[in-house]
């Protein structure tokens, strides 16, 4: 969460960044003070604190403490080993996975659960679901495809960005669009998105915080950005992604419950007789 902080300092208005700044001299302490404690010593008033929580990414302040508490509690490493053109293969590994790692639990540390429910919530009741992705991010919506239409959600991915424009234009206020980028910058997926919200249409946003998609979304689930200015952060980014797209599966499984459990078991029922029939066709073929 301090990392998240320093991220966003320069985002900040000026009596939001005098909150931080108190904040990262003393972090333990934030933890433990009173909303009218923070505000004397960082010299701003108490509505500005509660600007200042939701400026990077939580609901109020004490999700932003509870957070900044799991995150000092867990020792998530500040920063990133990049991986140097003269590292061995092993270092190489160990500097990549440990990027990962870190990555992946800075993203549960940072995790808005007040965001989540209402993804999970907008998901489950959706007539259909879109899953938007350019790139490394279309990659992560045809597995978020894969992962929702298991639980029987009416659902499809696009990486293209003229059928994104097209479709977006046929969704509406039954519909869920979850539009995935890691700099939530790109043009052509910010105006496929910005269709579907005109239409009415719920757009989830799964991205950098701050981001222009961030800010043009109903809501974002947002992952931390600094992996991006790495040279092999992009592999990073999407992992994260991943992470989060099984995330919000979970809880939409969670949430569904018997109805989800009966999808699962007759895709795994349909997938278990495909490869038995396959099985089959290869030994018929060596014969």
């Amino acid at each position: 969460m301090l990392d998240r902080i320093r991220s966003h300092l320069e985002r900040l208005p000026a009596a939001e960044r005098k909150v931080a700044d108190w904040l990262l001299r003393q972090p333990h302490e934030f933890v433990h003070a009173a909303v009218a404690a923070i505000a004397r010593g960082a010299g701003v008033s108490q509505p500005t604190v509660i600007r200042f929580a939701r400026s990077v990414g939580c609901s109020g302040l004490q999700e932003l403490k509870l957070k900044l508490a799991a995150s000092l509690v867990a020792g998530v490493p500040h920063g990133q080993a990049d991986v140097a053109p003269d590292d061995s293969l092993a270092e190489a590994a160990a500097k990549s996975l440990d990027n990962t790692i870190a990555a992946l639990l800075r993203c549960r540390n940072e995790l808005s659960a007040n965001a989540l429910e209402q993804a999970v919530r907008l998901l489950s009741e959706a007539r259909r679901v879109e899953f938007h992705g350019l790139g490394d991010s279309g990659i992560v919506a045809a597995a978020a495809q894969h992962s929702f239409l298991r639980l029987d959600i009416a659902c499809v991915a696009y990486a293209d960005p003229h059928m994104q424009a097209m479709a977006a234009a046929l969704l509406g206020p039954r519909d869920v669009l979850v539009a995935i980028s890691g700099s939530g910058r790109s043009g052509e997926l910010l105006h496929a998105a910005g269709i579907a919200s005109r239409n009415g249409c719920p757009v989830i946003a799964v991205t950098a915080p701050g981001s222009p998609l961030s800010r043009l979304a109903t809501l974002a689930i947002v992952a931390d950005p600094r992996a991006r200015a790495e040279p092999y952060g992009p592999l990073v980014s999407r992992i994260e992604h991943l992470a989060l797209i099984d995330v919000l599966a979970v809880g939409v499984a969670l949430r569904r419950g018997p109805q989800a459990t009966a999808a699962l078991q007759r895709t795994r029922r349909a997938l278990l007789r495909h490869q038995r029939l396959a099985r089959q066709g290869d030994r018929g073929g060596a014969a």
